[in-house]
């Protein structure tokens, strides 16, 4: 077997308006959007946004209706700066789990969480100093 690219993932949320607001405030472009599903684009890659109360299947109605949804699951979205999307996200309303941190495998970066409790990773790759760093 031999795996082609990954090309995006889907969510099971209670209201696809607040999730809509929420990420077109990230600046997420939304391709569709109808009463049980929402798909928004980042660049290719693309997010799926399932209604709960829509989904028909038992398997993943059970798995929808878990209260710590996406646990150990961190999305990383890329960012200019991660500084000032932090003040961006602040002038918007929204909380973030963290402030600004540099990580010891290069990132410096915040955590938010969308409105059901998925964890947004945004984040910048700090630039090497020298070739062997």
């Amino acid at each position: 077997m031999k795996l082609k690219a990954a090309s995006g993932y889907a969510c099971y949320v209670q209201d696809l308006n607040k999730t809509a607001e929420f990420y077109e405030k990230l600046g997420l472009h939304i391709k569709t959007r109808n009463s049980d599903r929402l798909i928004v684009y980042l660049n290719w890659y693309r997010i799926d946004f399932v209604a709960i109360d829509k989904e028909s299947k038992p398997d993943i109605q059970k798995e929808a209706s878990l209260e710590n949804k996406g646990a150990g699951i961190f999305l990383y979205f890329s960012v200019d700066n991660v500084d000032e999307t932090y003040k961006e996200v602040l002038s918007m309303g929204l909380k973030p789990l963290s402030e600004p941190q540099d990580m010891s495998w290069g990132n410096r970066e915040f955590i938010i969480r969308d409105p059901d409790g998925y964890k947004i990773v945004l984040f910048k790759r700090k630039v090497a100093k020298n070739p062997t760093d």
